[in-house]
This record gives structure tokens, C-alpha cells and sequence, in this order.
């Protein structure tokens, strides 16, 4: 099978359809394999359930239209759609609401952007950098941590950024739900998850 397409996203709601958590394609595939998961496909507007056999099938009847952007793994003698949503049959809690301070988000919020100079960068070429210092009292906060270039974080060193000649490209906050599921919002091949996830309320972390 196709490492790429197994990889790839897929939102999982409890049974009573709320988002919980965001998986891999083939963790998801193993959850209805195990009958622990249908897929929820969203089309014209409806929602539409289907166990594992009969997104099988479905997929049978769709594969000449391979080419409107869903993502395929080849198994021996047919391929699989990889759905874009599952939902657990025998779940029903509540999804958390506490978004994770760890480096994949504050990337993430930040867009592997450096706050200093708005370049962006991999993410190897970019560290983390306390606003306030920790030797001045800076905390290690989601409004006081922030992405910063090798160069931008070798010029600023133990300084405030005015102090550096710097200006925060933007001021530093909490994110109100996943930054990494905002970035996936953006793009057109997660569009159906949208219908799921309360902007105001839930936030969906990556395990």
C-alpha cells in the first residue's frame, strides 16, 4: 500500500458525532476493520454511513473517477478510498478542549514563521525563543514562546526584542483550538471537516 495515502488525515467523531481526534489513514482502516468504525462521508450536504465492506464497494463503483482529488491505497485485488471522516460506534465521550503547549503547535500557530524577521523556514532551521527571557522572569508560555530564525535568535540573545532592534511579527497568544488543525482547514482536501469542529468550543489534537 501507498505509505503516502495511509498517512494521510482523517477526523474522528464520537457516536454522537462530535470531533474527538485526528488519526491516520491507517489507523482508521484498522478501527473498521475491527467494526469499531464506520465511515461518514459527506455528499451534497448529507451525511452517509458505511461499514467497511460497503465503502469497498462504494469505492468499486467510483474508481474511474480517480482524478477529483480523493487519495487511494492499493490492496491485492482492488483499491480502497481513504475516507476523509470515521465515526466510533461505542464512543461517546466529550473531546477536549485543552489545546497541548508542545513545539508541533507553537509551529504550527506560527506557521514556521519567524516572529521576528517573518521569514519562513523548516523547521530545522528554527528554534524557540522566550520573549522575556527566562533569566529577566520570562515565562515559558504560550504568550511569551515563539519561533525565531538561527539569526533572528542569535541577534536577540538574552535581550527583550526592542533592545535587539526587533519587532514581534505578531504578538504572541493561546490558540483557541488545534494550530495544526487550523493549518489542514486551509486546504481544499480537508474542506468536509468543517461540518464537525465548533470554532468556538472544540479543539481536535493529533495523537
Amino acid at each position: 500500500m501507498e505509505a503516502s495515502a495511509l498517512d494521510s488525515s482523517v477526523l474522528v467523531l464520537n457516536r454522537l458525532y462530535m470531533a474527538v481526534n485526528v488519526v491516520s489513514a491507517r489507523r482508521a482502516f484498522t478501527l473498521l476493520c475491527k467494526e469499531e468504525a464506520e465511515v461518514v462521508s459527506v455528499e451534497d450536504e448529507q451525511y452517509n454511513s458505511y461499514d467497511f465492506e460497503t465503502w469497498i464497494e462504494v469505492g468499486k463503483a467510483r474508481d474511474r473517477w480517480k482524478d477529483d482529488g480523493t487519495e487511494w491505497v492499493k490492496a491485492i485485488r482492488f483499491d480502497i478510498m481513504v475516507p476523509k471522516v470515521i465515526r466510533l460506534l461505542f464512543y461517546d465521550r466529550l473531546p477536549q478542549t485543552r489545546v497541548k503547549f508542545n513545539r508541533r503547535n507553537i509551529f504550527a500557530r506560527d506557521e514556521n514563521r519567524c516572529q521576528y524577521c517573518g521569514g519562513k523556514h523548516p523547521t530545522n532551521e528554527l528554534s524557540l525563543d522566550h520573549v522575556i527571557p527566562r533569566s529577566r522572569g520570562g515565562r515559558t508560555t504560550w504568550e511569551n514562546v515563539v519561533c525565531a530564525c538561527t539569526r533572528c535568535n542569535a541577534r536577540k540573545g538574552g535581550r527583550l526584542p526592542e533592545e535587539a532592534g526587533l519587532k514581534l511579527y505578531r504578538r504572541p497568544a493561546k490558540p483557541r483550538r488545534s494550530p495544526v488543525i487550523h493549518l489542514k482547514l486551509r486546504s481544499g482536501k480537508y474542506q468536509s471537516w468543517k461540518q464537525f469542529l465548533d470554532h468556538a468550543y472544540w479543539s481536535v489534537e493529533l495523537k
